[in-house]
């Protein structure tokens, strides 16, 4: 697994494209993928498990928190009709190759940007997440402050964290930190991974 992803904006490494097959939403799918990027021969087991313990997306507004190569952000549009599907990564290589796996799936109501070009007024119905632990506990816990409040009132997020990296006291983490109308429960366990939900008070 490459970890230059979770901190470059532009990876080093040919930034050249390849094909990758994959099953979304119950279909094969053909797509393509790059070096330089998590998981990009194909879903990794943590985003597999999330995609098969959470409700299908609702809303309006959908947001993949690290979408890498797309599956998240493709799975919630193949899911959720017409809502707008925000896809952010801070590698600008997977902000591409979402766009274009987007565009190869017909998918025109995903827009796929860098964080800082999201309009700050927007909040978020639904926000899934495999997020990049490894960036350090810091740095992970300013990310999710800076995404999870931004929860729609009724709004959720589900977020898969692995077990022996922290999803416990990340979850009690969670609990604390957030504001009091944030409710914060383990949703499910598979293999090593948690299931975490987040539920914003209506």
């Amino acid at each position: 697994m490459e970890s230059q992803h979770y901190f470059s904006a532009q990876p080093t490494g040919p930034d050249t494209r390849r094909p990758l097959t994959v099953v979304l939403a119950g279909e094969r799918r053909d797509l393509v993928t790059a070096s330089g990027l998590f998981s990009p021969d194909g879903i990794d087991k943590g985003t597999a498990i999330l995609l098969d313990h959470v409700p299908a997306p609702s809303g309006r507004h959908l947001l993949d928190i690290g979408c890498g190569w797309g599956p998240l952000a493709l799975s919630m549009a193949l899911a959720s009709g017409d809502a707008a599907v925000h896809a952010i990564d801070v590698n600008e290589r997977c902000v591409a190759l979402t766009t274009e796996n987007a565009r190869r799936l017909g998918l025109d109501h995903v827009v796929a940007t860098t964080p800082d070009a999201v309009d700050g007024d927007l909040e978020f119905d639904t926000i899934w997440s495999n997020p990049p632990i490894r960036i350090g506990k810091q740095e992970l816990h300013a990310l999710l402050l800076r995404w999870l409040p931004r929860l729609a009132p009724d709004g959720r997020a589900w977020l898969v964290v692995q077990k022996n990296l922290g999803a416990d006291s990340l979850q009690r983490w969670l609990g604390e930190a957030l504001p009091e109308q944030f409710a914060v429960r383990r949703a499910h366990t598979a293999k090593s991974f948690r299931v975490l939900e987040i539920h914003r008070a209506p």
